[in-house]
């Protein structure tokens, strides 16, 4: 099948690494529109930073929004459909109904915001895998640097997941890695991104998000999109 929307060695960057970064899959006007929509439906001022800490989401830095017709321009974007249609090998696809996310960065006079992430499988990995890709996906709606908190991962981590884990102690964690045992030249690593950027990720990898150390919000959408079933 022809390539969409990758380019040519970008198929062969996901199998090795098992993520790979799609750039401007939708337009900057998508961006700006989701992002006035998050900002208004939380009662917060995007230049104004004392108001991004409101008690009453408890530090939480997800966005209960799903259905706005802003989160499905991007859900409908083509580039976005076809950037995962070239990672699953077929058009036919499901999307998910995912959230959005507003990250501040860490302030001392919000200690109820002291986010420091964690790295993670969506998965139990003490169950069978499955027996082909399934993949997840956060588009960024603003630039996030590597310190501002946002996705990371463990390059590689996948493709020996199943004889790391068979090395590993009884009673390890299947939904969190000891990072204190990974193979021999891993480690976990921020994936800096740009407004627009859609990082696409085997589920197999651990992946996460950091500590948001920078001075502007992380912005992000979550995307993912599945095979189409006939049951």
């Amino acid at each position: 099948m022809a390539l969409r929307v990758l380019t040519g060695e970008q198929p062969g960057f996901f199998e090795e690494n098992g993520y790979v970064v799609v750039s401007e899959v939708v337009p900057k006007e998508n961006l700006d529109r989701l992002i006035r929509v998050m900002f208004d439906f939380l009662e917060a001022d995007p230049t104004n930073r004392d108001t991004w800490y409101p008690k009453d989401r408890k530090g939480g830095t997800l966005v209960y929004l799903h259905q706005h017709q802003a989160i499905w321009d991007n859900r409908q974007a083509p580039r976005v459909h076809g950037a995962f249609a070239d990672i699953l090998g077929t058009e036919k696809l499901w999307v998910s109904m995912d959230r959005t996310s507003l990250k501040p960065p860490i302030d001392p006079r919000f200690p109820h915001y002291e986010d420091r992430g964690f790295v993670h499988w969506d998965m139990d990995t003490s169950k069978p895998f499955p027996t082909e890709t399934h993949v997840q996906g956060v588009l960024a709606l603003a630039d996030t640097t590597e310190e501002m908190g946002g996705f990371c991962c463990i390059p590689g981590f996948h493709r020996n997941l199943k004889e790391w884990i068979d090395a590993q102690p009884e009673g390890r964690d299947p939904f969190r890695p000891d990072l204190t045992r990974l193979p021999e030249g891993m480690k976990v690593t921020p994936i800096p991104m740009k407004a627009g950027d859609l990082v696409i990720w085997n589920i197999l990898l651990a992946h996460g998000n950091g500590r948001n150390m920078g001075d502007q919000p992380r912005l992000a959408q979550y995307i993912t999109m599945s095979r189409a079933r006939d049951d």
